[in-house]
């Protein structure tokens, strides 16, 4: 079953099946190293949700909350 990035709670993890985003925005989560195979863990949300931190690849990222949707986990 899998779920997007913004339905992760604090300290839940993941791995990346897919990025669902075009154009310039895709490159740009690729090159932050978000792509499949990847393992993800949801660190903490803003107080209003957005935006998120994540932890990936050894590092910490913040997303938006729109970017997030896109980006389907098999948990």
């Amino acid at each position: 079953m899998c779920r997007s990035l913004n339905h992760l709670k604090d300290g839940e993890s993941g791995t990346i099946l897919a990025v669902r985003v075009e154009g310039p925005a895709k490159r740009r989560l690729i090159e932050m190293g978000i792509t499949p195979g990847a393992e993800v863990r949801m660190r903490r949300r803003a107080p209003l949700g957005d935006p998120m931190e994540i932890s990936l690849r050894g590092y910490r990222l913040s997303l938006r909350k729109s970017d997030a949707r896109r980006i389907l986990l098999n948990p």
